[in-house]
């Protein structure tokens, strides 16, 4: 091979600054190593003064040259050839132009408190700019001062169809204690303009003293473009993947010491294994300027930094460490351009299977509803209505309440008029049970129901049996083993797994497909909720999700993944570890899962919720949620403001919060993601206009019961790309046959999501019906809600609709629904055969009974689509 001269474009000096000792930065990770190792190639890289920090003994220093075979030898200490590898650019159909450098110049701050009992403060200043890079950077200390002067300058690269935020913080550092903070500041760099310099002075009020000053200035790299997927909210970058492997060198002895590797930013994190052995990968963005540090867990002095910029892709680079007393190991490197295609569909309407389902579905339900409305006609395509059941949770109460519901729309014929079905909490225990039959509601549901009475009568004091709980160990072991996340979910939906079935049962959530194959059930979908582990309350940071068994997703980001991915590691958008997908007993444990409760949440419950619903209507009031803020200047809490954030951590904090590997980890946010419409409609956090601290950020997700903000299964009907016209709203919480029917309806008044309001008279509120029509003909788009609370309105009296008891069946008709003492308290896991019985027969009843109700409602759905596509 020919050997030819590195020239600087080789080499592009990285963008991981450092600081020197007149204040300026320097890029260290390339310079330093390419003006120490080649310095005959050095002229071509820009000068800068180096601070006698740099010259302390650290990272090997490497030399370049040619090996046979095409392969890049990596050598220690010694420079022995120029590099003979040119840049080869990879061109794509979606490279996006608008790559920019921003230098943040911190000046100096004036008039900071001191935070010392004695002397000024000690104040250094981080910088965090997570579009740009993974770890926070900081200036130097100036000791002892109040007007501190730092004027020292950081580059970044970013890119301006993103939102880039940066977090300025002022610290006074201590030795003993945490450092405490002085003052933060939030800057939206996209209010400069590319070619722009501009001055700063932050300060809390228009004449505080206080203030910190910084300089900006954005300079556009016209010869750079990226490959940007995105869907308005999140964005979607390149990745690059290195894969390095470990060798013993020569005949050594295993030294039995361990050796750990970081990629700063990357999706694995710290990786650790024997001296001499293993094989690893690592994922990072392409566009950040990151390293390779090896170093020996026991002599933290030996390690060594790699410049990923300057590997060559494709190509193998050898070397050995370490190299300052003989080698203990020969370390393969190899880079290269990361999957190009997405493994997360950001898109913000169904899938193609779901659309692909909703077309063989319509046949079954024009048909149907043919039938039922004894029309004379068949149907039109744009004529058939979108019909949804909506479930509530409520433990084993809603699971045998669904079973009975479902029944009456069996016996009735108009099950097969649905289109969807949700659940939420107990109620998805029934779904997921009944569609491990392909064809359960083309079938009589007798078989179904007294399985379920065999279990739910059946005693549970074997599920803590000491063999079961070795058996409880065995799996989560091995779940642990194959990269699950471990945590108290895991356990409860084993145990409620044990309660309800005599077997384990090996079906997942995907495999629920093949009864949608051609269209002969409704869709399920099923709901949860993602929380903060701490320091937010349920109702200051909830988001919705659903899975269906074509995807698991967020409406609000439009981000979505096949079902049988969830659980599986993704970054960037890229599944970069699959794992097997989880049995189903997992899944129903997430949606049940009210052990990642917080005490805040456990308040809730015990308490009136409207009382927490117009603290959180109040909390939306004052929330700007016309835009992200632009700027933001926080003062640190105060004495009384810590022992207020102790007691809010107090509150908040889940100790058995749930974890489950992050599909949308390390995506970015669209520079206009927060006037994107499908964010806009659930926006409803307290974090939503602060993209650094939200969703994508975190490595796990916190999923838990919908139950502790609203207990609905509605949201995932109400998104506009389904067009539901119809909701047949099945509520089986025991108090308040209105209550969260109207918690969903302020709900949706607040977020501007089409609904009709929900206003039942005093004589429904003081004696429910047994169901109750809302719509607004004022407001085509939304759905009309056919309401079934969990009543016995004139079941006491009817065995069946227009048969009065005899007064032998008097007792049959008395149903304890008493939010206090019913043995349907959600606390209730084993039911009597007798109180089993008279849930089934009531909901089944509660259905049949009204039959021209519901017909009428489907007319209703019929004309509306009538309406919706005349002419």
């Amino acid at each position: 091979m020919t050997l030819s001269t590195v020239t600087s474009s080789c080499l592009t000096p990285s963008l991981r600054p450092q600081a020197s000792t007149d204040g300026t930065l320097v890029n260290v990770a390339n310079d330093k190593w390419w003006k120490r190792s080649c310095p005959s190639q050095a002229k071509s890289l820009p000068e800068a003064n180096w601070s006698q920090s740099l010259l302390t003994p650290g990272p090997a220093q490497l030399g370049i040259c040619i090996g046979g075979f095409g392969e890049v030898i990596w050598r220690s200490r010694r420079c022995q050839a120029g590099l003979g590898v040119s840049s080869q650019e990879v061109t794509t159909q979606a490279k996006v132009p608008g790559t920019c450098l921003l230098t943040i110049r911190v000046l100096q701050a004036c008039g900071l408190p001191s935070k010392d009992l004695v002397t000024p403060s000690d104040c250094y200043v981080s910088l965090w700019l997570p579009t740009a890079s993974s770890h926070r950077l900081q200036t130097r200390t100036v000791k002892n001062s109040r007007n501190p002067i730092w004027n020292q300058s950081f580059r970044f690269r970013i890119h301006s169809q993103l939102k880039n935020v940066v977090q300025l913080q002022v610290f006074d550092q201590d030795l003993l204690t945490n450092d405490d903070p002085v003052l933060s500041v939030l800057f939206d760099v996209g209010t400069l303009r590319a070619g722009e310099f501009r001055r700063e002075s932050f300060s809390l009020s228009v004449q505080g003293e206080e203030r910190l000053e910084v300089e900006f200035r954005l300079q556009r790299l016209t010869d750079c473009a990226e490959q940007l997927v995105t869907n308005g909210i999140l964005v979607a970058r390149e990745l690059s993947c290195l894969h390095v492997r470990l060798e013993e060198a020569g005949d050594r002895k295993e030294s039995g010491g361990r050796v750990q590797l970081m990629v700063p930013g990357s999706c694995e994190g710290l990786q650790e294994a024997a001296v001499g052995a293993g094989s690893f990968c690592f994922h990072c963005p392409a566009c950040w300027e990151q390293e390779l540090d090896i170093h020996l867990q026991d002599t933290p002095q030996e390690h060594l930094k790699v410049p990923l910029r300057a590997l060559p892709s494709g190509q193998v680079v050898r070397l050995v460490f370490p190299t300052s007393q003989e080698p203990l190991m020969r370390v393969e490197l190899r880079k290269e351009d990361g999957p190009r295609e997405l493994a997360v569909r950001l898109g913000c309407g169904p899938c193609a299977e779901e659309q692909a389902f909703l077309s063989k579905r319509k046949q079954v339900v024009a048909k149907a509803l043919k039938q039922v409305l004894q029309l004379d006609e068949d149907l039109q395509e744009d004529e058939i209505p979108v019909v949804a059941v909506m479930a509530t949770g409520g433990g084993i109460r809603a699971m045998v309440s669904l079973y009975g519901h479902l029944a009456g729309l069996k016996e009735l014929g108009l099950l097969d008029c649905i289109s969807y079905i949700t659940g939420a909490s107990g109620s998805t225990w029934a779904l997921a049970n009944l569609y491990e039959d392909p064809e359960w509601s083309q079938k009589d549901l007798a078989g179904h129901t007294e399985s379920l009475k065999t279990q739910v009568t059946k005693s549970k004091l074997g599920v803590l049996a000491p063999s079961q709980l070795q058996q409880y160990r065995q799996e989560l072991a091995e779940r642990a083993r194959l990269g699950h996340p471990p945590c108290f979910t895991n356990l409860w939906a084993l145990i409620s797994e044990a309660l309800l079935h005599d077997e384990p049962h090996d079906h997942t959530l995907s495999d629920q497909r093949e009864a949608l194959s051609q269209g002969q059930n409704p869709l399920p979908i099923y709901c949860a909720l993602n929380t903060k582990e701490k320091n937010l309350t349920t109702f200051e940071f909830a988001e919705w999700c659903e899975f269906s068994p074509y995807e698991v997703g967020f409406p609000k980001y439009g981000a979505f993944i096949p079902s049988e991915l969830f659980g599986s590691e993704f970054f960037m958008g890229r599944l970069t570890k699959r794992l097997p997908e989880s049995r189903i007993c997992f899944l129903k444990g997430i949606w049940s899962n009210l052990y990642a409760a917080s005490l805040q949440d456990s308040l809730y419950w015990a308490s009136d919720p409207s009382q927490f619903w117009d603290r959180w209507a109040q909390d939306q009031a004052n929330l700007d949620k016309e835009q992200v803020p632009l700027l933001k200047i926080e003062e640190p809490p105060t004495g009384t403001g810590k022992i207020v954030e102790f007691f809010t951590d107090l509150l908040t904090r889940r100790p058995l919060a749930q974890a489950t590997h992050n599909f949308l980890r390390g995506l970015q946010f669209h520079k206009d993601y927060f006037q994107q419409p499908y964010f806009s409609t659930w926006k409803a956090t307290k974090l939503d206009g602060h993209p650094n601290q939200l969703t994508p950020a975190e490595p796990h997700l916190c999923l838990l019961d919908v139950g502790y903000l609203i207990n609905t299964s509605f949201p995932p009907l109400l998104r506009p790309t389904r067009d539901v016209d119809l909701i047949l709203s099945l509520d089986y919480n025991l108090q308040g046959a209105f209550q969260q029917l109207q918690l969903l309806g302020r709900l949706c008044q607040e977020q501007g999501i089409p609904f009709p309001p929900i206003s039942p008279s005093p004589k429904e509120q003081r004696q429910p019906p047994e169901c109750c029509l809302f719509s607004d003909p004022d407001r085509p788009d939304a759905p009309a809600v056919l309401h079934f609370p969990l009543v016995d309105a004139s079941f006491r009296e009817y065995s069946a609709p227009g048969i009065q008891r005899t007064p032998e069946e008097k007792g049959a008709g008395e149903v304890n629904l008493s939010s206090s003492n019913s043995p349907y308290h959600y606390s209730k896991l084993t039911y009597s055969p007798e109180d089993m019985d008279k849930l089934l027969h009531l909901t089944h009843y509660n259905i049949c009974n009204n039959q021209e109700q519901l017909l009428e409602a489907l007319r209703g759905a019929v004309q509306r689509k009538r309406r919706q596509h005349r002419p």
